[in-house]
């Protein structure tokens, strides 16, 4: 029993010292990387792989390859091979991954369709050509609760067409008027002021939604970019 005890110890300590090397190592690479690239890239994290002695660095939503003196930094996609699994996507996925339920659905519309069961919430731009193409997907779905946040990205006409519409009697008629059928939204009165966009816009960049439309699912996974029908039913199928 003793030996056996003595034996997890060693085992417990060497995991440490194995552990702390690689912290060690991890961020001597990301200071190396932040020396070299300057203050104006945003290095979040640097962590040891699995494969090939490379190192993930996460810049952003985005993530690059370093060697263990970070000098050498390899963009592209790490693919298994034996399953053809984006290793690189999938990490990716995972870091953008969202809590639905701290969402503040409160800053959004709420459009339920049927019994309203499989529930997203997508971020979206007035002036978004994209956005409007999955206005049309979404129309052709059933049972689905929709929260629609309005992200203003593409510049002031945006930001007046956003105010426009929270400010309407019906909020979700009259985007659904305007990203459908092209009806101007009606002039917001002065005495609106309750419109949330800037918190909107702050949201979006803290979960780092870089572009509309951006569709969030209630396992906290994306989808960046319109898709059809097809597509979306696929994808809710899968979310658990």
């Amino acid at each position: 029993m003793m030996k056996n005890l003595r034996w997890l110890a060693l085992l417990a300590a060497g995991m440490l010292l194995v552990s702390t090397a690689v912290g060690a190592q991890e961020a001597k690479i990301k200071k190396a990387l932040q020396n070299r690239f300057g203050n104006d890239a945003s290095i979040d994290s640097v962590t040891k792989t699995p494969y090939s002695g490379l190192y993930e660095v996460k810049v952003g939503s985005e993530i690059v390859y370093a060697d263990a003196d970070g000098r050498y930094v390899f963009i592209g996609r790490v693919i298994d091979t034996e399953s053809s699994k984006d290793l690189t996507q999938a990490r990716i996925d995972e870091l953008n991954r969202v809590k639905f339920a701290d969402l503040p659905l409160d800053l959004a519309m709420k459009n339920v369709k049927g019994s309203g069961k499989r529930v997203i919430a997508v971020f979206e731009d007035p002036n978004c050509g994209y956005c409007k193409r999955f206005r049309k997907t979404l129309a052709e779905m059933k049972d689905i609760t929709v929260y629609t946040f309005i992200y203003p990205v593409l510049g002031e006409d945006s930001n007046k067409k956003s105010r426009n519409v929270w400010c309407a009697a019906d909020r979700v008629k009259t985007w659904d008027d305007w990203m459908a059928d092209g009806k101007v939204p009606p002039q917001a009165p002065e005495s609106c002021s309750s419109a949330p966009i800037d918190k909107v816009v702050e949201l979006g960049r803290k979960i780092r939604v870089s572009g509309t439309p951006t569709i969030l699912f209630t396992d906290g996974s994306r989808i960046p970019g319109a898709v059809d029908a097809k597509t979306l039913e696929a994808k809710l199928a899968s979310v658990k």
